[in-house]
């Protein structure tokens, strides 16, 4: 087996059937298997699988376990030479999967390559992430890019070759099966964001290459999973940041980070009330921003507990 596509669903049908259908459009000259890791949907995504594509080995959990251990689940389970992370809100263009398989098998020292993710309309959407770092999360990421483009890249910046990177956007990412084997399996500690920056971090430490590779490309439409469930996204992102930070820079910087986002929250909230209660027919964006700024505040002040509405339960089932 060439290429195991692994696939991360929670309550995504119609994504992922038309995810799926592209892969089976696009790859023609490899041999891959499809696993689908189902976090317990409610919309009836296993049936439409198992309907539709009845050779596709789905893992049916019945809560959701995150991102991470998902993948994992699917990663136990390979016995193929590359595997491939693929989000359900992706679709596959004409040979991106023989592209990238062509290119792990020609670069022996990558461990994990990312293609060029495309908006509907075909524009390009920044596909490089870098490490974060207390720049990276309490300043401007844009004002980053443009003062800094070639170590803060962005989809602004003209790149025509296979380049190295701290990181990609996990939304497709070619693993190899040594790297893995290597460097080990996603931290489960990650819910839902981080977990594959700090998978290229671990696997950049090993001495593998993170590679980003422009003529591999795909269309992504961004995020749909978290737009379910904004709020709970957004509080589950400072959650996993406060992780990666105390995971990989230790107490001080922690602490540093905590205060300066804190600031940034009071900041953002206060301003955003401040502009919805000055106009007359207040700012419906203003309104929901501080609603999101409000309820971070009240997480923070909470104790930040875990969970947020993305999981419950606790069994899994295997089919």
């Amino acid at each position: 087996m060439d290429v195991s596509i692994i696939i991360i669903n929670w309550n995504t049908k119609d994504l992922l059937i038309d995810c799926i259908a592209s892969i089976y459009k696009t790859t023609k000259n490899l041999s891959f298997e499809i696993l689908v890791v189902d976090n317990g949907s409610s919309d009836n995504s296993v049936e439409a699988v198992r309907h539709l594509f009845p050779n596709i080995k789905v893992i049916e959990n019945s809560y959701n376990h995150g991102f991470a251990k998902a993948c994992n689940q699917g990663l136990r389970l390979i016995n193929s030479r590359y595997a491939i992370l693929l989000n359900t809100d992706t679709i596959l263009c004409e040979g991106t999967i023989e592209k990238a398989i062509e290119f792990m098998d020609n670069n022996a020292t990558v461990g994990i390559c990312g293609g060029q993710l495309l908006n509907q309309d075909g524009s390009k959407q920044n596909s490089i992430a870098n490490i974060p770092n207390l720049a990276t999360e309490l300043l401007n990421k844009s004002l980053l890019r443009k003062l800094f483009p070639e170590k803060y890249i962005g989809k602004e910046l003209r790149i025509d070759k296979p380049i190295e990177v701290e990181s990609i956007i996990g939304a497709f990412m070619v693993v190899r099966r040594e790297a893995i084997n290597d460097v080990g399996l996603m931290d489960e500690a990650y819910f839902f964001f981080f977990e594959e920056t700090d998978w290229c971090m671990m696997m950049k430490k090993k001495g593998w290459k993170v590679i980003h590779h422009p003529d591999i490309k795909l269309y992504h439409l961004q995020g749909q999973t978290a737009k379910k469930v904004h709020i709970a996204a957004r509080i589950e992102y400072w959650r996993s940041r406060y992780i990666f930070f105390r995971k990989h820079y230790g107490t001080t910087t922690l602490i540093i980070l905590k205060i300066g986002l804190m600031v940034k929250l009071l900041f953002n909230l206060t301003a955003n009330l401040l502009l919805a209660s000055a106009t007359m027919l207040s700012s419906k964006k203003a309104v929901e921003k501080s609603s999101l700024y409000y309820k971070i505040l009240c997480w923070h002040l909470s104790g930040r507990p875990e969970g947020c509405g993305l999981n419950t339960g606790q069994d899994q089932v295997y089919r």
